[in-house]
């Protein structure tokens, strides 16, 4: 796997690679003081098929060799194949555009297949991760999804071979507030303690550089929604287990014309 991770060096370096762009404020510096594309490429639609893999990793390498150096993607995206189209992109850009200037995120907690969908899915969950001890069933929310540190620790181990990183830059609890259908929120609040707790030993042993949550509806839904997240109480969460050093530092939401509640709906204390 390529070691390394993003740096500041390095991602200022890739920024003054386009300085029309640089000059017009695309590139923003955010945590860890990283240089970082105000667009990025996100992995999630298409067939899991061989056309959209050749064309996900022809447009990833576009896209790294156009002023994107900010790559999302999830374990689940295309049955795990968006995950490796990165990591060939990634190789082909190998000598051209370094590691430590790319920023690659990825995320896990839904229930995934390998490549395609299998015959039996109930079978393969058995076999892969029930009977093998990585998955307690109860843990898991609505039968796909599940952010146990054994189940987490397994995914992160995937999507580090898919993408043939050895540190990734960022990873996401994927839509955390799944589990809010299922269980009490101080229960809700406990799992995620749990996986933070988790995710920092992650960080400390250079597995991960950054976590956050990656949110459908948690953080622009309304308080008094079931599925609302509190954004104050999750980061106190991380401070309280590893103080103002902690490495909860992203979250993601959409956000556009049908999606404004980022911007108007005042839901966060």
């Amino acid at each position: 796997m390529t070691v390394g991770s993003a740096t500041p060096e390095s991602t200022a370096r890739y920024r003054d690679r386009f300085p029309g762009l640089r000059d017009a404020g695309h590139f923003r510096q955010g945590p860890g003081a990283l240089w970082l594309s105000s667009i990025g490429l996100g992995t999630y639609l298409g067939e899991p098929d061989e056309r959209a893999d050749v064309e996900y990793t022809d447009a990833i390498v576009t896209a790294a060799r156009s002023g994107i150096n900010v790559l999302d993607t999830a374990i689940n995206y295309r049955h795990q194949r968006s995950e490796r189209n990165i990591g060939a992109a990634l190789q082909q850009l190998a000598g051209e555009i370094s590691r430590d200037e790319i920023f690659v995120c990825t995320k896990a907690g839904y229930l995934c297949f390998d490549g395609n969908m299998p015959a039996d899915p109930r079978g393969y969950f058995m076999r892969e991760y029930i009977q093998t001890g990585i998955l307690d069933p109860a843990q898991l929310a609505g039968g796909m999804h599940c952010m146990t540190p054994p189940y987490l620790a397994n995914q992160i181990e995937r999507s580090r071979k898919n993408l043939g990183l050895e540190t990734l830059d960022l990873f996401y609890l994927h839509n955390p507030e799944t589990q809010l259908a299922d269980i009490s929120r101080d229960a809700f609040y406990d799992r995620v303690r749990h996986a933070f707790e988790f995710l920092e030993s992650q960080v400390a042993a250079g597995v991960l550089r950054f976590y956050g949550m990656a949110t459908w509806n948690g953080f622009r839904a309304p308080q008094e929604a079931r599925e609302h997240l509190e954004l104050v109480a999750i980061a106190n969460i991380a401070r309280e287990l590893a103080g103002e050093e902690h490495h909860f530092r992203f979250v993601q939401l959409p956000f556009n014309l049908a999606m404004p509640e980022a911007f108007g709906l005042a839901n966060q204390d």
